[in-house]
């Protein structure tokens, strides 16, 4: 990769973390400001960045039109969409798709739920692989070498006092949901959100995808969040068949 299209990459994807000055680029990226000027006049030009009144960069119009054509590319996204939206309908609560991609676990699709209190998340952001759900049923699909090297480069940030703090605990976790078919969210990413997520499959049993539900404390209890597995496998089953897959 060329270092002005390394520079270029890192700052947007800083700027998807938020408007910034160039100041904040600069010392960022960490190369001079007029370099960093120089990237993002080229950016701003084919409308990959625009800049306020107020001088700060914001992502352009242009990565947005990148953005959806990739969902769009997504095959699974389109295949998940109705059983998701049911899923939704039914359950009243926030239901996610995730993909492991790069090294990453993501949101591929969001419903949100119908009450005040919400999980924030949306489309396209990574999450914690050792404090998420839906990350949980993906890594458990690994071969148990590449699960184990996974488990060991992760940074165990604890969010609260359920997360997972090493790799150890993570490896235990993973091999109980690869049995069970299933992951929970205990709270463990954050202290008000309880998740439960199960795996999509494909033609091959190979996991593609996971679909989740999460639901504020205050809304459900563990046990009711629970409750809501077989209304999830149901959704998960129905779209590993349009995906081809035939259950042993």
């Amino acid at each position: 990769m060329s270092q002005s299209l390394g520079r270029a990459l890192a700052i947007l994807g800083e700027l998807g973390e938020g408007p910034r000055t160039l100041d904040e680029l600069a010392a960022k990226v960490g190369v001079h400001k007029t370099t960093v000027l120089r990237l993002l006049r080229t950016m701003e030009s084919g409308r990959f960045v625009h800049r306020d009144s107020d001088h700060r960069f914001h992502l352009g119009s242009r990565l947005f039109a990148l953005a959806g054509a990739a969902l769009e590319q997504r095959g699974i996204r389109d295949v998940a969409a109705p059983h998701l939206a049911r899923l939704n309908e039914e359950t009243a609560q926030t239901v996610h798709l995730g993909v492991y991609e790069g090294g990453n676990v993501i949101y591929l699709d969001k419903y949100d739920s119908r009450h005040s209190i919400r999980m924030y998340s949306r489309v396209g952001l990574s999450m914690p692989l050792h404090a998420t759900a839906i990350a949980k049923v993906l890594l458990a699909d690994l071969p148990e070498p590449r699960r184990r090297r996974v488990a060991e480069e992760i940074e165990y940030t604890r969010f609260t006092e359920h997360t997972l703090t090493g790799p150890a605990g993570l490896l235990d976790e993973l091999s109980r949901v690869a049995a069970q078919g299933y992951a929970l969210d205990d709270a463990e990413h954050e202290t008000f959100i309880r998740c439960v997520a199960a795996p999509v499959r494909d033609a091959t049993g190979r996991v593609v995808a996971a679909v989740s539900i999460s639901v504020p404390e205050v809304v459900l209890s563990r046990d009711e969040v629970l409750a809501l597995l077989p209304d999830l496998l149901d959704t998960v089953h129905a779209i590993s068949t349009a995906c081809g897959h035939t259950p042993p």
